[in-house]
């Protein structure tokens, strides 16, 4: 059986994260993924929603074999935990595949480090991005006179 780790923060779910997730369940048998802590995203605004109801959504979809929190102070302690023998990073996701994979293998951890596909937009007004979906919601229901 192949084990597949996927991760990412999962702030106001949307079509790109279901393509991620989707791409990722390709890659094996058994997709797992660790959902970011708060404290931990560091590289972008907090996210909006707390973890565990982020990790409940991912939780919920059909592709995903199991779903939990990131470890609060060490982002490889899940990934021990899991034993995958894939990790697959989304395709706009900051991390850089060389210094994952040797990070593993400092570890002792012998996995594969993979690059999700992206997903093209369907349609016009279709919003692929968390930060895609705030600005609209900002733009369309907030009142400038406030």
């Amino acid at each position: 059986m192949t084990r597949v780790v996927a991760q990412g923060t999962f702030d106001l779910l949307h079509p790109g994260h279901v393509h991620y997730l989707s791409d990722a369940a390709t890659y094996g048998d058994e997709l797992h993924v660790i959902v970011a802590r708060s404290g931990n995203v560091t590289h972008k605004d907090p996210p909006i929603l707390c973890d565990r109801q982020r990790r409940d959504m991912v939780a919920a979809l059909d592709v995903v074999d199991e779903a939990r929190l990131g470890h609060e102070s060490d982002i490889f302690v899940p990934i021990e935990e899991i034993g995958p023998d894939v990790i697959v990073l989304g395709y706009d996701q900051h991390h850089d595949e060389e210094a994952i994979a040797g990070a593993l293998a400092e570890r002792g951890i012998d996995c594969r480090v993979e690059r999700a596909s992206g997903r093209e937009k369907r349609y016009e007004d279709e919003l692929l991005s968390t930060g895609a979906i705030v600005d609209r919601v900002l733009d369309e229901r907030c009142d400038p006179s406030e």
